[in-house]
């Protein structure tokens, strides 16, 4: 056999064994919610949590032990807690997370700003950006998470119980008579959500209609005018009940509306609405209850019109609009 002959099949078996060598075996691929592929040489052992949701779900994947820092208000469940802060969704210490020396660093897409993120990933570290728009997103999330860290087998059996849990209570609710309502976000400016948001996927699978499912933001900033023409049937609110107490005051003066007029006020708490985690079905099934006091609550009122929202969205008469996400 010639040199040039021994050489191609040299060239070919070192070619085969980078390709099929444990190392490159081993290698870990996955795509995030923002359609960014994420590549790890080996399964995460340092993990950094850039939100609170973030972190709640590592742990339900499995994975908490192998978080090193979050951020403020990661409280769920109770050990994270514990862990080392590097500063908020908005703001971080990068010199504290270079320290740290993560292999991962997994971040809520519309919750932490661009630019932290392209800063992290100038420093050289794998950014894992989650966003659920439906309930199926925090199923996926779980194994994509799982996947990463090298406990793929316990996100799983999770994933699957949460879709369960899920696909009951869509088929014990499904068929309820509709009821529209007004979710508002707790906070100084009156927000709500549009129909892409999950919390307007959880209301309808408790038979609500989203009355500002139409705006064209995430989670905009409306008026309260807006909210007497569409006239809902219930208000939901997601928040403290410090901040509910203050706004459901305000809302009792309301008398037109037809939740006010029937009671149908009802509230959240924030950690089971507002964080894409598990624990959204929790919130799920709060909302649903609300819902069917509502229908209970319902008299014989004139039907609202669905077109008054329609009309005064189109004449630009809802307000600014939030760009940002529910926090």
């Amino acid at each position: 056999m010639g040199e040039p002959a021994k050489a191609s099949i040299s060239f070919g078996i070192a070619f085969l064994l980078a390709v099929f060598s444990p190392a490159a075996l081993a290698a870990i691929h996955v795509t995030d919610d923002t359609g960014r592929d994420i590549t790890l040489a080996h399964p995460a052992q340092r993990i950094i949590s850039l939100a609170p949701n973030a972190t709640e779900l590592l742990f339900s994947a499995g994975a908490g032990d192998r978080i090193v820092a979050t951020v403020q208000y990661s409280d769920y469940p109770p050990p994270a807690r514990t862990l080392r802060r590097i500063g908020g969704s908005s703001a971080i210490d990068f010199e504290r997370v270079v320290a740290l020396e993560p292999d991962l660093i997994v971040a809520w897409a519309s919750g932490n700003p661009e630019r932290l993120i392209a800063r992290l990933r100038d420093l050289g570290f794998p950014v894992y950006r989650m966003q659920s728009y439906r309930l199926e997103d925090i199923a996926h999330n779980l194994v994509r998470l799982g996947r990463l860290a090298g406990t793929e087998s316990v996100a799983r059996v999770e994933s699957k119980r949460f879709l369960a849990r899920y696909h009951a209570l869509t088929a014990r609710y499904a068929g309820r008579p509709p009821v529209r309502v007004f979710y508002q976000v707790l906070d100084p400016q009156l927000i709500t959500v549009n129909g892409r948001h999950v919390i307007s996927q959880i209301l309808r699978l408790c038979g609500g209609i989203n009355v500002f499912a139409s705006l064209p933001v995430l989670a905009p900033v409306i008026d309260e005018e807006a909210v007497l023409d569409a006239d809902p049937e219930a208000i939901i609110a997601g928040g403290t009940e410090k901040d509910w107490s203050t706004w459901r005051a305000h809302w009792r003066r309301r008398t037109a509306v037809r939740a006010v007029k029937r009671g149908a006020l009802y509230r959240i708490p924030p950690d089971l609405i507002h964080r894409d985690t598990v624990r959204l079905l929790d919130g799920a099934e709060r909302v649903c209850r609300a819902l069917q006091d509502a229908r209970h609550r319902r008299s014989a009122d004139p039907a609202p019109n669905p077109n008054r929202v329609k009309d005064r969205v189109q004449a630009g008469g809802i307000g600014r609009h939030k760009t940002s996400a529910v926090p």
